[in-house]
């Protein structure tokens, strides 16, 4: 029970306040030269916010790693495929804080799309950062749900205990009444075999005074015996 109530304490320590995800329009540099997007930075580590981003880009299409950047040639935005255009992304920050970005080289696109995309990436970020937050409180909503779990288990434990014991109580008191009757018995079964041995003891005292009696008795006749002539 203890090391419930530990983890229910430490697990009220993680709990992440509602978060609103701001999405800024940004330039990183991609390939030396300054490219257009837009950014949100998450309060989590670089090294979650990275994995959760990588995932997240493969809805865009197929996701290239060229190191630092990320690109998706011919991605599907907002649900419209493009065959020309290329989308680069982004994932920085430190073990407190992760900022991701996505972007596109205008020259790389068709002029009447960009406006479109745009607008597109703007809200692929933003749902990507409301999906990251949630995706963290589910896992706490788990947590918590396990821990309340875990809770029910040790009550009902601990009502199937209490019902065993009082089981056993019951038997315990019953067997003390029936030893207390034998033992009660045994003593009253004690006291009349002391009685017993003390008449037994009187009695063989009497018979055998009775025996020298009648031997002497005995005797005597066996005297008168022996004077018949």
């Amino acid at each position: 029970m203890k090391k419930v109530i530990i983890s229910l304490f430490c697990l009220s320590l993680f709990i992440v306040k509602a978060q609103t995800v701001t999405v800024n329009k940004q330039q990183e540099r991609v390939k030396g030269e300054n490219t257009e997007g837009y950014a949100t930075e998450l309060d989590a580590s670089l090294a979650e916010v990275s994995v959760a981003w990588n995932k997240y880009l493969k809805e865009l299409g197929k996701v290239k790693n060229n190191g630092e950047v990320m690109t998706i040639a011919e991605p599907v935005v907002g649900g419209t495929p493009y065959a020309k255009g290329i989308i680069y992304a982004t994932a920085t920050g430190s073990d407190k804080k992760g900022k991701v970005w996505i972007g596109l080289k205008e020259n790389e696109w068709a002029v009447n799309d960009i406006h479109v995309v745009y607008k597109d990436l703007e809200a692929f970020v933003n749902r990507f950062g409301v999906k990251f937050y949630k995706d963290k409180i589910q896992v706490q909503i788990d947590e918590a749900q396990q821990a309340a779990d875990a809770v029910t288990r040790q009550q009902q434990r601990l009502v199937n205990q209490d019902k065993d014991l009082a089981f056993k109580l019951a038997a315990n008191e019953k067997e003390k009444i029936r030893l207390e009757k034998l033992l009660e018995a045994n003593k009253l079964e004690h006291a009349a075999l002391l009685i017993k041995i003390d008449m037994n003891k009187k009695s063989q005292d009497s018979v055998a005074n009775a025996g020298g009696q009648i031997k002497k008795v005995g005797e005597l006749h066996k005297e008168r015996q022996r004077k018949v002539n």
